[in-house]
């Protein structure tokens, strides 16, 4: 075998380049390639319809609001089927590879929001995890064979919740973290990913009650600046975990802080983070947090410094905030969109999109904001300090997934249809 001379510094530096090369093409998880919701794609259009920039539209088997994942030539995402739960794989010209039944026992949310496939998949290029709200958590790999699977509610706690289990996953280096906050239990998780079994479990403890115990976000990684933990968010606090044994770092409350307690103040939008801050929403109008995690320690709720600024109102209910640039965008859910300075939350705008229920996150790529609507419209907005609508593109068809960005492409999902959406 031929030996390579290279220096080892040097082939250290370019697997690290050819793996962040790779990742950046991907759209490995809800959120993307670093969890955030950006993109790097360029070259991205910003208008579509039936005549224009759609490159194929793929029939679904039933409604589902889960983001499709992408790995190079293949397309992942759980859905329904009548009342059984499936996970298909597509490969990026549309066509079905392999479809999985896993199971029965799928549910409606409002009927045209969300489902028990509400929870997107992850991958890391070999293998695939996929969770749904029944708490049936599965590997694959690429061929659709199932590695490992269990459920969560007979391992851990019979979920008790009012609108299901549509956490997702998050998959870090060799380990999935979750968290498992409802009224039945307030666990954070870290499981093997090649094995399924439990690294660690921490029970997280909360003052919260009623509805207010129960959270529908995903949980964050936050390494910046030669710090890292995993943010958890939900029963009325965001907490910050050690990743080797998930003991609890350092929380904030200041979220559910009403003159008068809301025990229906459930937090579906997750966290996002940049090097320096993390963007906490809350629920129902209430505050947003940008937090100075620098030296945190305990219960930082009170400690000005651990701040760089706070928002009383217009927090984003369901989709989760974006950082981008030293700006932050929140997309209320009534298609109102505030951009704010990252660093001091100064605003510079709150204009409304598209007056209609908003559900998705919002996406950044290609110098643009895309927020998309439940009736399937996406707005597009340029990214920056001055509101400026590009264009608004229609799909009728309901809209709860999140937008997908791979290899050019912007992947949307309807309940009814996958879009590959492309410069043409």
């Amino acid at each position: 075998m031929r030996r390579s001379c290279l220096p080892p510094l040097f082939c250290v530096t370019v697997l690290l380049f050819a793996a962040h090369t790779s990742v950046a093409e991907n759209w490995p998880r809800w959120r993307g390639p670093v969890n955030d919701g950006t993109s790097t794609e360029t070259g991205l259009p910003a208008q579509w319809s039936a005549s224009q920039n759609i490159k194929w539209r793929a029939e679904m088997s039933g409604p589902a609001p889960s983001t499709p994942i992408v790995w190079n030539d293949r397309i992942f995402l759980s859905s329904t089927e009548a009342k059984a739960l499936v996970f298909l794989c597509l490969d990026t010209n549309g066509t079905t590879l392999w479809k999985k039944t896993l199971g029965t026992g799928n549910y409606e949310i409002r009927g045209d929001e969300s489902n028990a496939a509400s929870p997107s998949p992850s991958t890391d290029g070999r293998h695939v995890w996929a969770k749904l709200g029944t708490g049936l958590l599965t590997c694959f790999d690429f061929e659709g064979n199932v590695v490992w699977q269990f459920d969560l509610q007979e391992r851990y706690h019979k979920f008790d919740l009012y609108h299901g289990m549509s956490s997702s996953p998050l998959l870090e280096g060799d380990r999935l973290y979750l968290q498992l906050l409802h009224s039945g239990a307030q666990l954070v998780l870290a499981l093997d990913k090649t094995t399924g079994e439990e690294i660690w479990k921490h029970e997280r403890k909360s003052d919260a009650n009623m509805e207010s115990q129960h959270s529908y976000a995903t949980p964050f990684l936050y390494r910046f600046n030669g710090q890292e933990f995993l943010l958890v968010h939900g029963s009325d606090v965001i907490t910050a975990h050690d990743l080797k044994d998930g003991r609890e770092l350092w929380r904030s409350g200041g979220l559910n802080n009403g003159l008068v307690y809301n025990p229906f103040f459930r937090f579906v939008a997750s966290p996002v983070a940049s090097a320096g801050l993390i963007v906490a929403p809350s629920a129902k109008n209430g505050p947003v947090l940008g937090i100075n995690p620098a030296g945190a320690s305990g219960d930082i709720t009170s400690n000005k410094s651990q701040f760089h600024w706070k928002l009383a109102e217009n927090t984003p209910d369901v989709p989760s905030p974006l950082i981008h640039d030293g700006l932050v965008y929140l997309c209320r859910e009534n298609g109102v969109l505030l951009c704010v300075d990252a660093k001091t939350g100064q605003q510079y705008y709150m204009e409304r999109t598209h007056n209609m229920r908003h559900r998705a996150s919002p996406v950044y790529a290609d110098g643009k904001v895309y927020l998309t609507a439940a009736d399937g419209t996406t707005t597009v907005v340029k990214a920056g300090k001055k509101f400026e609508i590009i264009a608004t593109n229609s799909i009728p068809e309901r809209v709860s997934a999140s937008l997908a960005i791979a290899n050019g492409v912007i992947y949307l999902r309807s309940f009814k249809a996958l879009y590959a959406i492309a410069q043409q």
